[in-house]
């Protein structure tokens, strides 16, 4: 199994990622789509403050792999030979996958600069995106405390983000399939 942990800060360029991945035939599993579901069977609205503030309170009271525990049960072994798992907030994310799924996942770190983040969040408008320069580095800032900058930091792999949608698409795709002729070595 070829299975890709995918971190990055918002606006970095993660979806970019997983729709080539998707392309390519990978199986698509998204943190993020965990924690809005919760949020929304909690009866509650699905905006920033409130989306971030309930994944925070969900790790204290049950500890910082919870998503990642969360997750899990979205997924079935077996299923795919190729998966991506989008949105790694801490190192207990990583080692659960990696207990659980394999070992020879890899750690693949999404780079963009902090400005260009926020236009393309700006431009993006998903139901939870935030609107301002204070709301963006508050969610940095609460992101950060989750473990994503050490998780970042141990990437196994880095992809920079700063040229054109084509371009980094290019590169996810060479990227892409370098790992899985890798990974089809004997």
């Amino acid at each position: 199994m070829l299975l890709i942990l995918l971190v990055g800060l918002p606006g970095a360029g993660k979806e970019e990622f997983v729709k080539v991945a998707q392309e390519r035939g990978y199986k698509i599993i998204r943190m993020g789509d965990v924690v809005r579901e919760f949020v929304v069977s909690q009866g509650l609205e699905l905006r920033d403050d409130i989306v971030g503030g309930i994944a925070s309170e969900e790790r204290k009271k049950h500890g910082k792999d919870i998503w990642a525990r969360r997750t899990l049960e979205k997924i079935k072994k077996g299923v795919a030979k190729r998966i991506v798992i989008d949105g790694i907030r801490s190192m207990d994310e990583v080692e659960v996958f990696k207990k659980e799924l394999g070992k020879n996942a890899i750690l693949v770190g999404i780079f963009a600069p902090r400005k260009l983040r926020f236009e393309r969040i700006k431009k993006r408008g998903r139901e939870d995106d935030i609107s301002s320069w204070e709301e963006f580095v508050r969610r940095e800032k609460r992101e950060l405390s989750w473990g994503l900058g050490e998780v970042f930091a141990l990437s196994d792999e880095m992809l920079l983000n700063t040229s054109s949608l084509e371009e980094f698409r290019e590169n996810v795709f060479r990227f892409l399939r370098a790992l899985e002729e890798k990974n089809d070595d004997p």
